[in-house]
């Protein structure tokens, strides 16, 4: 792609982002979450291969039926008590609505059939903006309504998205497609509890979005897609592997290491909610999720393909880790000693 068209598409993305988390009328982040929409579709759409215009395709269809909900919800809003601003959302049938069009532009169940198509269909890199800073706008939203909610209707969703998200996920095997379940199950932790504490939402976002980082860049790095290149992925860059597996531990949740650290938060304050079976139903489901993650981690770093077959060893390289992914593996795995820290600056 063109640089500049690129540099282009990138300046739009940001913009979107800014204009949609800074504004308080309906019309401005609709607006911004169609320029974030636009920008991101030449970036999927770039290599030209039938796959990527079909993930394209189905990336603009979901978004665009989500924006047309959101625009909706406003309207009928609007009708009904004469407010456009997004935090006097009161009206039942227009939360109904919003919550519809949210859950879709996030890919929470039951409106997440398109994610983990379109990430197939990507590049890691822009598998990895669909996965973090496309979802901020969205979050950022369902920060600001999150009072005008149904709580039951966001529990209900969050249990399914967390157990389709594991379930999905085991029998994988594209990580793109792996990710794309992990970052459905992810989404149902953050929508369990943001009725009750959107700020704990909010840091459950920064550090999946953390996580998911370091994941997918490591990946990029070491040009693997499939299980079977990743098995072999080890020879290459052994260093580089052997911290992937930590970071694939810590986006599972596992102490002591930086993914618990949402988790933990948020099913203590599901305890103090008096949902004590939501938490450990949903507690129960992340399992599959855990058992996912592991096999990444076993390929990741201490398998080769299970057959009898000379399978050729990728070559040892003697590129150095680029410092981006050094840090930020770091701190997706060591930040959980520095919680209390966290929580008071969120």
């Amino acid at each position: 792609m063109n640089p500049q068209a690129k540099l282009v598409f990138t300046i739009s993305l940001l913009l979107g982002t800014i204009i949609t988390i800074t504004s308080n009328h309906w019309i401005m982040a609709w607006a911004g979450l169609e320029i974030n929409t636009l920008a991101v579709l030449p970036l999927i759409a770039k290599s030209h291969h039938p796959r990527a215009i079909e993930a394209a395709t189905k990336y603009f269809l979901a978004q665009a039926t989500a924006s047309a909900l959101v625009l909706f919800s406003s309207m009928t809003n609007s009708w009904y008590t004469g407010q456009w601003d997004i935090t006097q959302l009161t009206h039942p049938a227009s939360c109904l609505i919003l919550t519809s069009a949210i859950a879709m532009k996030l890919g929470l169940v039951p409106f997440h059939f398109w994610f983990p198509e379109v990430l197939q269909g990507s590049s890691l890199t822009t598998g990895l903006l669909l996965s973090t800073v496309m979802k901020f706008p969205p979050i950022a939203l369902f920060f600001m309504t999150s009072h005008s909610m149904n709580p039951a209707v966001l529990t209900c969703m969050a249990l399914s998205s967390t157990a389709l998200g594991g379930w999905m996920g085991l029998n994988q095997t594209q990580i793109r497609k792996i990710l794309a379940f992990s970052s459905i199950s992810h989404l149902g932790w953050m929508t369990i509890i943001i009725s009750y504490s959107p700020k704990l939402t909010l840091l459950n976002f920064y550090l999946y979005s953390l996580m998911t980082a370091a994941t997918f860049l490591a990946l990029n790095s070491i040009k693997v897609s499939k299980l079977s290149t990743l098995m072999t992925a080890w020879t290459k860059t052994p260093m580089l592997s052997t911290t992937l597996l930590l970071t694939l531990l810590s986006l599972a949740g596992l102490p002591p290491l930086t993914g618990f650290l949402p988790k933990w938060l948020i099913i203590q304050e599901l305890t103090k909610q008096s949902m004590a079976p939501a938490a450990i139903a949903i507690s129960l489901l992340s399992l599959l999720g855990l058992f996912f993650y592991l096999r990444l981690a076993y390929c990741a770093t201490i398998t080769l393909p299970p057959h009898t077959t000379n399978h050729m060893k990728q070559w040892h390289t003697s590129k150095p880790t680029p410092t981006s992914i050094a840090v930020l593996i770091t701190t997706s795995t060591m930040l959980l000693p520095v919680s209390p820290m966290i929580y008071t600056i969120v």
